[in-house]
């Protein structure tokens, strides 16, 4: 009967102690909810972004989208600052808008992202969303570069912040 209690009261500090500390090795997950704050780097800009695990590829609303050899021209929508930019084109990359049955070829571009404290460099299809809510959306291709949990019933858990973790 010792035994079994001692067996037990070991079980239950064991599980205090890993509830209370959470993983602590460098591939501990990070929760993120269904919509996020998202940092485009080097421009510091912050946008609203919705999780898309159905979308393979991350897209982004632009204005006034040029394709000119291998550069890409747009406009960010001037709810956001409406910067220009000029990016090289790295290919076509695969998109579908919620009023699209069938996913179109876009524009892609290289971007960096701060997902919370994690960096991702992300390929990212270029095409007008003026009628969606949400002025970015993170698809699977960008989530798994990081160790995202995703948890679609929150939203905003992070605060993008650029000195943290680097991921190449």
């Amino acid at each position: 009967m010792k035994i079994l209690l001692k067996f037990l009261l070991y079980a239950v500090l064991l599980a205090i102690l890993f509830t209370v500390s959470g993983p602590a090795s460098a591939g501990e997950k990070i929760t993120i909810g269904g919509v996020e704050n998202v940092l485009l780097m080097p421009w510091g800009i912050t946008l609203e972004a919705r999780i898309d695990t159905r979308e393979p590829n991350t897209c982004l609303d632009v204005r006034d989208l040029r394709v000119s050899d291998n550069t890409v021209e747009f406009r960010l929508p001037e709810k956001y600052g409406g910067l220009q930019l000029r990016l090289p084109l790295i290919g076509w990359l695969w998109s579908r808008s919620t009023d699209e049955e069938y996913p179109q070829l876009r524009p892609g571009v290289e971007m960096d992202l701060w997902l919370g404290p994690v960096k991702v460099r992300a390929q990212v299809a270029l095409d007008d969303h003026s009628y969606m809510e949400y002025p970015i959306i993170i698809g699977m291709r960008t989530l798994t570069q990081g160790e995202f949990l995703i948890d679609v019933n929150r939203s905003y858990m992070l605060t993008p912040n650029p000195f943290k973790k680097v991921l190449p």
